[in-house]
């Protein structure tokens, strides 16, 4: 590359260089051929840096470096981007690998989660970093190397880089081939913070050729399914650690019994006692929503989601002679699962054949079929990510499981043992997906969970995460919702401990980012058959409705659309004026989530008409105005998922208007301290930090009176190798892989739900006879 060429264009700030490289700072690691572009040291921030919602200063009086104040608390999105002009060309001179290195410091009390955009003519690619409270050091993005392209199966992988002591940024999203020839900008921010942030920037560089590790990726697990290559407080080297650990949680427990303030199905035994009718229902009460318990307490939901063994398995890189393999049962409609993991039958086991080289290598060691930690075997019929799109799988998690508890009934002890712990942790319920099997425990209540799954029409939105969106005017729909609401009724069987039931997840319904984003299957959808899809029948039908001529629709669209037929069969030229278009493809986009929501509701309602509808919990990534609006209509809660440091004001001012009981179905923080390659989607600096950000978020929705539950995703980390359907490999669990429960965050969920209902309604005038507390002045 003809690096003065660039700098010579490059503005104040920009540090020049010849074609060899300068020296780096003194101190700094070996990170191969480095090309300094910024060091600050001119005492100006560089024309090129652009803050926005965030301040920067030069600091220091003699090494200088950039100070970044992100205004987070007052602004959802807070940033500074790097915006070079000309773009930045980095493709002339070959290498092995192409990185961007800084000096990140932390000088706060909270660590900063820093998400890092580079923008080129490829599209956006987008990792992460999190710096911790008071610390810092050396951050390197990877921009192009091997390992970047390889598939390992893994959300993230452990750092190639040889130098352990370079913190590597964890892939989140977006693109990983980058353009290296047209880089237009790099961006940092933070987003949806309870709390200001800063962060002090040095040395940003160019690096190529960094000396990697050969074997970073080989014996990553050990046979508990941990990371071979970090120690960290708590790791177990033998099952008798394991057992030691059981009999020091039993006393544990015993300590810690239920709070004294619950009415027998958790809700708030010193409180008001409104309505009983025998089954969960939902009021607002003085001002502020609540669940009311079947006994007519008031109830607020806690709990953790995906109590079950489910997601635990990891692909093992081998696979099966398919004609040897017997017929593995189909999907499941509900939140349960084969207990075996679809164990593959003993006659099939000689044709077991390595399909992955880099999967297999992974493993350090996996055990024999026929041994007891051989339980942990199971089989995936398919992945959505990965160099496997079906195979063998091993879930270190239930094999543990297995040594924990000796003898046949071990998957009995765990169930049972898990509700001993929600119950002495404090929480109120379980959250979604939890095991059927403890459905009817009789101590805890808990959200059953359909999916709709059929032979129904699709369409799409262009951004469909999960999967094609379903086609709600198609039939077929309503009879696999009939299906699904009559497979969770079985399962619930009417029982008064079952507060509700999602249905469906995270839909990829779109975003508000932009009209194609927020419209996507409107788009989609207008480009269709209406003689192939019935979605595209009701919007043409809609449409003619309102206009009645096609003239008039074309003079309010500004086409020219010959005929109601050519719109109907999606051969028209709608246009680009998205302007003229946006109030009719808002109102048919309410028509679709409206037909969704209402379909959904009429087949709960026919089996299970005394049980709440909770929605479909709605990601951050796929929740529209339209969609919220048409939830609301139909369901009895609405649900959400929301991974962020908390709600943020002016992201969730909207609850205030929409005025209906809601609850937030997914949230997490994780690290990188437990040997998990990827904190999770929310990261915090050290468990303690883990803990206290938990804490914080609880607390938030405690507060809030729209609000009527939380629950944590999830109840056991991720596995090291990622979990088999799509490689999520994050530290979010109150329990590790040895099914050890994180003493930080159990104190934290102990001491919130301890608190819970004072804190809630403590400042209720309550009926005569009952208790009247006072919310705690924090």
């Amino acid at each position: 590359m003809r690096w003065p060429v660039l700098i010579a264009a490059a503005c104040a700030g920009f540090v020049l260089a010849t074609t060899s490289p300068p020296a780096v700072a003194a101190g700094a690691h070996d990170l191969g051929d480095e090309t300094m572009l910024y060091d600050f040291q001119d005492g100006l921030v560089p024309a090129e840096v652009g803050p926005y919602q965030a301040k920067t200063t030069i600091v220091g009086r003699g090494d200088k470096k950039l100070r970044v104040d992100f205004q987070a608390r007052k602004n959802y999105y807070s940033s500074f981007s790097v915006r070079p002009e000309p773009v930045w060309n980095w493709s002339a001179e070959e290498s092995e690998s192409l990185g961007i290195a800084m000096e990140l410091t932390n000088p706060s009390d909270r660590s900063v989660q820093l998400t890092i955009d580079l923008e080129s003519s490829t599209g956006v690619a987008t990792r992460s970093v999190n710096v911790p409270a008071g610390g810092g050091g050396t951050y390197y993005f990877d921009v192009d190397s091997p390992a970047l392209h390889r598939d390992t199966g893994l959300r993230a992988d452990p750092s190639w880089l040889a130098d352990k002591d370079v913190t590597s940024a964890v892939w989140m999203w977006g693109s990983k081939e980058t353009d290296t020839s047209r880089i237009s900008q790099l961006n940092f921010y933070v987003a949806g913070l309870l709390h200001d942030r800063s962060v002090i920037v040095d040395d940003i560089r160019v690096v190529r050729d960094a000396p990697a590790d050969p074997d970073y990726l080989k014996g990553l697990v050990d046979a508990f399914g941990q990371n071979s290559k970090v120690d960290y407080k708590g790791k177990v080297s033998r099952t008798s650690e394991i057992l030691r650990q059981r009999a020091a949680e039993a006393k544990d427990l015993r300590r810690h019994p239920v709070p004294e303030d619950r009415s027998r199905y958790g809700g708030w035994l010193n409180g008001p006692r409104l309505e009983a009718t025998g089954n969960f229902r939902v009021e607002k009460y003085q001002g502020r929503w609540t669940l009311v318990d079947p006994d007519g307490y008031l109830f607020f939901s806690t709990g953790i989601d995906n109590a079950r063994m489910f997601d635990s398995p990891t692909t093992t890189g081998y696979d099966f002679d398919h004609d040897a393999i017997q017929e593995l049962p189909p999907p499941s409609l509900t939140a349960g699962g084969p207990e075996d993991l679809n164990r593959v039958q003993k006659s099939a086991l000689p044709t077991r054949t390595k399909m992955s080289e880099t999967r297999a290598d992974l493993f350090s060691k996996l055990p024999k079929y026929r041994t007891r930690a051989g339980e942990g075997f199971g089989y995936a019929p398919d992945t959505l990510a990965g160099p496997v799109a079906q195979g063998e799988t091993y879930s270190f998690y239930k094999a543990n499981v297995a040594r924990k508890y000796p003898g046949s009934n071990y998957m009995e002890r765990w169930r049972d043992n898990t509700v001993d712990r929600m119950l002495s942790w404090g929480f109120t319920s379980f959250g979604n997906w939890t095991d059927p099997e403890m459905y009817d425990n009789d101590r805890i209540p808990y959200f059953a969970h359909g999916w709709i799954k059929g032979d129904f029409k699709t369409v799409s939105t262009g951004q469909d995460y999960w999967g094609p969106m379903p086609d709600p005017f198609d039939p077929a729909f309503s009879d696999a919702a009939a299906r699904t609401a009559r497979a969770v009724a079985d399962e619930v069987a009417d029982s008064p401990w079952a507060i509700g039931v999602f249905m469906d997840n995270e839909l990829s319904w779109g975003n508000a980012g932009s009209f194609s984003t927020r419209y996507g299957v409107v788009i989609d959808t207008m480009s269709r058959d209406a003689a192939e899809s019935p979605t595209k029948s009701a919007f043409s039908d809609e449409l003619e409705e309102k206009y009645g001529t096609i003239d008039a629709l074309n003079a309010a669209w500004q086409t020219t659309v010959p005929s109601w037929e050519a719109l109907r069969s999606g051969s028209a030229d709608l246009g680009s004026d998205e302007t003229a278009k946006e109030s009719d493809y808002s109102a048919l986009m309410t028509l679709y989530a409206t037909q969704y929501f209402k379909t959904v509701d009429a087949e709960l309602d026919k089996v299970m008409p005394d049980h709440l509808y909770a929605g479909s919990r709605l990601a951050s990534w796929g929740r529209t105005p339209e969609v919220v609006e048409a939830a609301s209509k139909y369901v009895d809660i609405m649900s959400y998922n929301e991974y962020r440091e908390g709600l943020h004001p002016s992201e969730w001012a909207f609850l205030e208007e929409l005025d209906k009981p809601s609850l937030i179905g997914e949230f997490h923080m994780g690290t990188t301290t437990t040997g998990q390659p990827h904190p999770g989607l929310v990261s915090a600096g050290t468990q303690a930090e883990r803990a206290r950000m938990y804490a914080e978020y609880m607390e938030q929705l405690i507060d809030n009176p729209y609000m009527v539950g939380g629950h944590w995703f999830q109840y056991a980390d991720s596995p090291v190798t990622g979990r088999a359907l799509d490689g999520e490999n994050y530290n979010i669990g109150f329990v590790s892989v040895t099914d050890r429960p994180y003493p930080e965050i159990v104190a934290a969920a102990r001491d919130v739900n301890q608190r819970l209902y004072d804190r809630r309604y403590g400042d209720l005038a309550t009926a005569e006879g009952h208790y009247t507390g006072r919310r705690s002045a924090e």
